[in-house]
């Protein structure tokens, strides 16, 4: 395995890396600097749009537009004029959360989860103090649904390779849970734990064609691979103390991209914060746009 800085950044809080096969095209998020970014290989830099408000994930609709998880609800973006159209609130803002974790599953619906908001004004760290988040699912027309209250750190939303398990992490219990998974009528149930404990904290993940699940290890400096049992296969050291998430994407998705954060560290490396790429053996899965909106606001 070969592991290479794609761009040093450095980001405040990179996060929430989605691979589009269909373009090949990296998107992310700076959560804290509100940015949204879009990178292809070969391209000297990436692309980038402000947004209003904190961002957690970009991810591509069925029209062209990025459906955009805002702290207060989501919204789509127009990637060639930068027009941003507000869609749906996941919940009440007298709750005081904001949108974290964000992908979609096989059938295009969007999986969120939202935490109590740890952002300040300028993008500096609050800490977090209560589970007040939640997981929330969204589909094509705009219908809402909650699945889980009680959620510290909503993280890692990813599915095993036949659709029947998902797999959600609470940074703040440092717990993976995996779930039963519906794939039809996109309903959880038979909550179980994966993987409890562990260095640092469980942040994003994605699985390969194997069935293992990739975990970045924030404050650990590390990606660990577990086995569809719960057991460490193997570490990565990173040369970045907050890996926060990775996606697979690149030709035959064998390249693991890995984003950073350098928020908190009262003495950080050049490198963190910066947008890594981790080249594997085991080709990963690939991932999913949204299917909405519809009707198209």
């Amino acid at each position: 395995m070969s592991l290479r800085v794609i761009h040093d950044g450095p980001w405040l809080l990179g996060e929430a890396p989605h691979w589009d096969a269909a373009t090949s095209t990296l998107y992310w998020v700076d959560i804290a600097g509100r940015l949204v970014l879009a990178w292809r290989e070969g391209e000297a830099q990436p692309r980038r749009w402000r947004t209003p408000e904190p961002v957690s994930a970009a991810i591509p609709c069925r029209d062209g537009r990025l459906l955009l998880t805002l702290a207060s609800g989501t919204a789509l973006l127009d990637p060639s004029s930068g027009a941003l159209v507000r869609w749906r609130a996941l919940e009440s803002p007298e709750l005081g959360n904001r949108a974290n974790e964000a992908r979609c599953d096989a059938h295009g619906r969007l999986w969120v989860a939202t935490m109590q908001n740890n952002l300040g004004p300028d993008g500096e760290g609050i800490p977090v103090t209560c589970a007040s988040g939640a997981l929330h699912s969204l589909d094509g027309g705009g219908l809402a649904q909650n699945w889980v209250s009680g959620v510290g750190i909503g993280n890692t939303l990813a599915w095993s390779p036949d659709g029947r398990t998902l797999y959600f992490a609470d940074s703040l219990a440092n717990r993976i849970d995996a779930w039963t998974f519906d794939v039809e009528r996109g309903a959880l149930s038979d909550r179980r734990p994966f993987v409890d404990g562990g260095p640092g904290e469980p942040d994003g993940s994605a699985v390969d064609a194997e069935g293992c699940l990739w975990n970045a290890r924030w404050g650990a400096g590390r990606l660990i691979r577990y086995r569809p049992d719960g057991r460490v296969e193997r570490e990565v050291p990173l040369p970045v103390r907050q890996p926060s998430s990775c996606v697979f994407g690149g030709p035959e998705l064998r390249t693991l991209y890995i984003t950073s954060a350098r928020i908190g560290l009262a003495q950080a490396a050049p490198v963190d914060g910066a947008l890594l790429a981790l080249d594997v053996d085991v080709p990963g899965l690939p991932g999913h746009g949204f299917a909405g909106p519809d009707p198209l606001p």
